[in-house]
Formats: structure tokens, sequence, C-alpha cells
């Protein structure tokens, strides 16, 4: 008999600023983020307003883990202190493991228009968080996209999209996190039914419309809300109106989480020593 997942919780995003004053939603970050092991933050940046993403983030370190920046409208620049330079643009996406450090900056190269899209933090295990940096742009041409029989269309960004029909591998592929990141544009009427092997932990971010999940007890859930799903179960996304969903999952590391600001490590100590390094000007050597 079908089993299907259940929600853990529901939460909205809330209003956060970073950088030099970019004003975000922050969907997930700050305490409590063992829950969403091995994600650490999710923040989405929606606004054509310039004065709210035009200061950017100027140059900030980053260890012990990965981001992943998926942007859908708008252009940012990266550079960093290995001599990276990027350009984000709609449908691209950028995929940063910060590993033992990275100094970086992000900042728009547009001065007015809508900017768009979303940063996923994504955990290192600790046997790997003191590896070499390493950075990769993702043109979107290069991400694979499909539509289901009902019409739904995916893009995989990460993992591999399995349905009873499809399987799909994404542009990247991780061994120790296993992450999943697909964008879902489901019409209005139609549905999907993702594979996800037990022990995978998925969540579910609507970013437009609405959605309904199969067998659960709060069957709809609104934009701007994150569904927190069980380890094991079946999947079943429905939208009676249309929606717009990331759903993220991954293999949890089960690790402390020791987490500084930009720095998340396994104890203090490490923590500590990444303040030194980058007071010292080591950091990421």
């Amino acid at each position: 008999m079908d089993n299907p997942r259940s929600i853990l919780s529901i939460q909205p995003g809330q209003p956060a600023s970073d950088g030099a004053g970019v004003r975000l939603n922050r969907v997930i970050g700050g305490a409590g983020i063992e829950r969403f092991d091995p994600f650490l933050m999710l923040d989405e940046f929606s606004t054509d307003n310039p004065d709210d993403y035009i200061a950017g983030f100027p140059p900030h370190p980053h260890r012990g883990f990965e981001t992943i920046t998926y942007m859908l409208e708008g252009r940012m620049r990266h550079e960093d202190h290995l001599g990276n330079v990027g350009l984000l643009q709609a449908g691209d996406v950028q995929w940063m493991t910060a590993a033992r450090g990275i100094i970086h900056s992000e900042m728009p190269e547009q001065e007015h228009g809508m900017m768009r899209g979303f940063q996923l933090w994504l955990n290192l295990p600790g046997k790997d968080k003191m590896n070499p940096a390493d950075y990769r742009d993702i043109p979107a041409k290069n991400i694979p996209r499909i539509t289901t029989e009902a019409g739904v269309e995916a893009v995989v960004i990460a993992g591999t999209l399995r349905t009873a029909n499809i399987e799909q591998a994404g542009a990247v592929q991780r061994a120790h996190t296993e992450p999943q990141l697909f964008d879902l544009a489901l019409p209005a009427g139609s549905h999907i039914a993702p594979l996800l092997a037990d022990g995978i932990r998925p969540m579910l971010y609507v970013y437009s419309g609405e959605i309904q999940l199969q067998g659960t007890p709060n069957r709809s859930v609104k934009a701007s809300n994150l569904v927190r799903l069980s380890d094991s179960g079946s999947l079943t996304i429905h939208s009676e109106s249309g929606a717009r969903v990331l759903l993220i999952a991954g293999k949890p590391l089960g690790e402390p989480i020791v987490q500084y600001g930009p720095f998340v490590m396994n104890s203090r100590e490490e923590i500590e020593q990444a303040m030194r390094d980058f007071r010292d000007g080591v950091f990421g050597q």
C-alpha cells in the first residue's frame, strides 16, 4: 500500500538583509539548522527595486560548505581570490565549493530591472572541509530540462530526477550528500511523483502559486512556504491552480554543526582556526 511521506513542518521565509544591505527572504538559516541537514541556508531574492540589491555582496570569506546560486532573472558577477570570474544570468547556476576557504564577491551587473533567484548552502562532511576550494559556472544551456507527460517542466540541477517513466541525471552529482535540486513548474491541474530513496531528506519550497500534497493532513501549501517532509515514503505533488516549486533533497551527514557567520565546521576549535586564518591573511591557502 502507498505510504506518503508525512509533513514534519511548514514554515514561511523571513525578511532578512545580508551583504551590503541586500534584502532577502531567508527560508532556512539561523537556529535549528540541524533539522535541515545537510542543508544550512536557503535565501530567496526577488525584487525589481535596485535599492534592494544594488550594493551586492562585497568580498567576504566562506569555509566548510558549498554554495549553489540559481538565477531566474537578472545578472550577477562573481569574483574570488583564486582568480575565478563568472557572470550569472537567467537560468544559470554557480556551484562553489568553499572547502578550506574562498574569498569572493557577488555583485549585480545591472542598475535596474528584476533580480530574482536563490542561494542554497550545502554542508560538506568533516573529512572534506579542508580540501582545496573549487568553483564552477553552469550555463542554462548545459542544465537538463524535461517535460513530463503531465506537462510539468523540470530543471534538473543536481542529482537525478526519477519518476515512473523518467530518469534524468542533473548537471551536478555529489557522492557525500547526494543532493537533489529540481526546479518544477506545474501547470494548473498537473502533478508529479518524484521517486526518492528512503533516508533522503526532502523539502519543497513553493515560490509561486500553490500545491497540494497527497495523503497529508495539511494538504495545501501556498507560495513563500517551505515544507519539510519525512525521510521515507512516496511523494506526489499536485497543483490545482499552477505553481513553481524547488524540490531540495539530500542525505543527512549526522555530524556536529558549528557555524559562525560564513564559517561552518564541526567544532568550536575549527571555527576559531578559521577566524585566525582569515585575520592572518592565510585563509584558503
